[in-house]
């Protein structure tokens, strides 16, 4: 494992800090500076076409896409050095994360020339509708269904837990066009326009008090054949690409780790204490563990090699950590711990809002057990799950 930069790769990171420290303020927390509403979105929306102008933004992507043209480690470079900032990233994550690659992947030329360039200028959000209130992890058991209209498509069923939804002005969504084959085989990708009509958003009210999450709603909603990404019937393989995509970018989660609760429970004299002394430590070693184990993938992308699975470990690890953390610190806090008004609270309550969204951390990108699956199968090579709906028509499925 090599832990230096080459130095064309000190060469870009000297450039990239200083590109941000032109433009942004350094984090002074876990997290980035709050925003809410309109105001929020503007920020993200300046700053994603700031990060385009200068070529920062999608850092591998062709530069006739407007991407740089640079390498997989640099990208990795950028992300490391945009993390030391207070950067609004976060509603384009999914889209140029997940959706517009997709796009990239499978769309038509038109399709490329028409919403490439805006969505990396930040000009237009995407949002990924795969998730519903029956399937759970199972995504190839979705019941939104599409049906062929002459040269249209149209869609009825309901979406759950779609991220940015609400502000998002396009979508990619997976349905069902025949129920007729087993599940994985009759499925089919859509862009779907999320401000038409017949489209419903309903947000929904989370226990940290933001809505993040949406419930999106689709009633006779009419979609072109011309706007299906890949083959009918051929929905699972392209969301395939989508799904591997959403695993790389959730990666880690943010939010305080061991340094920050570390610091308040010296403030709080807690350190002296020996079981929170020992947790500590584990906390400690864990977040080394995942250190070194990005930096056997930061090693890989140098050499010009294709990391391994190993990054399936990295959300397991540290969305159980987090909320491991949180619930540590919050516990520290006795009664205290209860109030989550930032203003009255240590860390601006970062332990409070943390912990209360930790939990969907081990669901967003695949479940504990999902990656857990996978890592059994692809890195252990256990035995696959046995599935008796393997070949079995979706309509014959029984449900409930």
């Amino acid at each position: 494992m090599d832990f230096n930069d080459t130095p064309a790769e000190a060469a870009f990171r000297k450039e990239a800090y200083d590109f941000l420290s032109k433009h942004l303020e350094l984090k002074t927390g876990a997290r980035p500076r709050a925003g809410s509403g309109d105001s929020a979105l503007k920020r993200a929306k300046d700053w994603q076409r700031t990060k385009a102008e200068n070529k920062f933004a999608q850092i591998t992507w062709p530069k006739e896409w407007g991407g740089r043209g640079g390498t997989s480690m640099e990208s990795v470079i950028w992300g490391q050095e945009e993390g030391k900032f207070d950067a609004p990233t976060g509603p384009f994550a999914i889209g140029l994360g997940m959706c517009v690659p997709t796009v990239i992947a499978f769309g038509s030329d038109a399709h490329k020339a028409r919403y490439v360039q805006k969505a990396l200028m930040g000009e237009e959000i995407w949002c990924q509708l795969f998730s519903e209130p029956s399937a759970g992890s199972d995504v190839a058991g979705l019941k939104t269904k599409a049906v062929k209209d002459g040269d249209e498509w149209v869609i009825n069923g309901q979406k759950v837990w779609t991220s940015g939804a609400h502000y998002s002005d396009f979508g990619i969504v997976l349905v069902r066009t025949n129920p007729k084959v087993p599940k994985h085989k009759g499925l089919t990708m859509f862009i779907v326009n999320m401000k038409q009509k017949g489209v419903e958003v309903r947000p929904i009210h989370q226990a940290s008090g933001g809505s993040e999450f949406n419930e999106v709603y689709f009633t006779d909603v009419r979609i072109p054949d011309a706007d299906r990404l890949g083959a009918v019937g051929d929905g699972w393989k392209v969301a395939l690409v989508t799904l591997m995509n959403e695993r790389l970018a959730v990666g880690g989660s943010p939010g305080p780790d061991w340094g920050e609760i570390m610091t308040y429970a010296k403030d709080a004299g807690s350190i002296s204490d020996q079981a929170f002394r020992e947790k500590l430590a584990d906390w400690y070693v864990a977040a080394q563990g995942y250190k070194l184990t990005k930096f056997r993938t930061m090693t890989a992308l140098s050499r010009g090699q294709t990391p391994g699975p190993e990054n399936s470990i990295g959300k397991i690890i540290t969305a159980n950590h987090l909320q491991d953390i949180c619930n540590s610190a919050i516990e520290m806090q006795d009664h205290f711990g209860i109030i989550t008004e930032a203003e009255r609270m240590p860390g601006d309550a970062i332990f409070q809002q943390s912990f209360m969204w930790a939990p969907g951390l081990r669901i967003a990108g695949g479940t504990d057990e999902i990656l857990k699956n996978i890592i059994a199968e692809r890195v252990l090579g256990l035995p696959q799950d046995v599935r008796v709906d393997k070949d079995l028509a979706f309509d014959e499925m029984k449900a409930g």
